[in-house]
């Protein structure tokens, strides 16, 4: 490895452990199994329940505590970046273990938290929740396709399924 590369990533992992303090509190909980793909689908339903119920169009992602998508799910008409989007908004959860609604309003706040820009794999917009079964996180939910808030409110109905 190279000079330049170590650094980079001691720069990145400084970044990792010193910005998500700051963004907000990593939930305490305890990553768990993965989630089962039964379980990943029930997650989703009230997700895109709650865009039909309102007349939106979503995509939805559901991913294991890796990172890695479990479930996925696009309705007729979302916008195609809505695809990747809701991907890594489920990825950002997962992996940082808070919701991507604390990103967002830490670099509302801005300072020291803009650093989270440079934070590789996180998308500071509403969207994204971890998904708890038995308080241990199982994975995460990703929402795109409406506003920030709205992606929100459908990511909330499928993350609530579990509580």
């Amino acid at each position: 490895m190279s000079s330049k590369c170590a650094i980079r990533c001691l720069l990145i992992l400084l970044f990792a452990l010193i910005i998500p303090g700051n963004a907000a509190a990593q939930m305490p909980n305890a990553y768990g199994a993965p989630i089962s793909l039964e379980n990943a689908k029930k997650a989703a339903a009230p997700a895109l329940a709650e865009a039909v119920k309102n007349n939106w169009n979503i995509a939805v992602a559901i991913v294991d505590p890796s990172g890695n998508l479990v479930y996925y799910e696009k309705m007729d008409h979302t916008q195609l970046g809505s695809a990747n989007v809701s991907v890594d908004k489920a990825r950002t959860a997962a992996q940082f273990k808070r919701s991507t609604k604390a990103f967002q309003d830490a670099l509302a706040n801005g300072g020291e938290n803009l650093r989270i820009l440079g934070l590789p794999g996180v998308v500071p917009a509403e969207g994204g929740i971890p998904l708890l079964i038995e308080g241990k996180i199982v994975g995460a939910i990703g929402v795109s396709g409406m506003t920030s808030v709205q992606d929100n409110q459908c990511a909330k109905a499928g993350a609530d399924l579990f509580k």
